[in-house]
């Protein structure tokens, strides 16, 4: 492998993992309609984890259980970055970012049911 497939995989990995950052929180509330917002604007401060009967499933979880959930993302968006196969850097670019919504979603799933967030 040259230097620049290196390059372009760790490229891959880091857009990969600064989207998942970037949006981890909107998909919190696209998942559990909560109320988070983007990082940029209040972030969890509308978040019904702070009123109401129903808590976040993603906030009550706390900081250890939001870096799990973040990890059950960002490992297969850096499989999906090294996996060593012919793929060029737009298709593991897709797959990697494609990851966040699919793994996020099953996360998202587990965890709401676990809390019985719907019931």
């Amino acid at each position: 492998m040259t230097a620049v497939a290196k390059w372009q995989r760790v490229v891959v990995m880091a857009v990969a993992i600064a989207v998942t950052c970037g949006f981890f929180i909107n998909f919190c509330d696209l998942a559990y309609r909560c109320g988070c917002t983007f990082l940029w604007a209040g972030a969890a401060d509308h978040c019904n984890v702070h009123h109401g009967p129903k808590r976040c499933p993603w906030c009550v979880i706390g900081d250890a259980g939001q870096f799990a959930v973040w990890l059950w993302i960002a490992i297969p968006q850096a499989l999906a970055s090294f996996w060593p196969n012919g793929w060029r850097w737009p298709a593991r670019l897709a797959l990697a970012l494609i990851a966040f919504p699919v793994m996020g979603g099953l996360a998202a799933l587990a965890v709401g049911l676990w809390y019985g967030y719907w019931n």
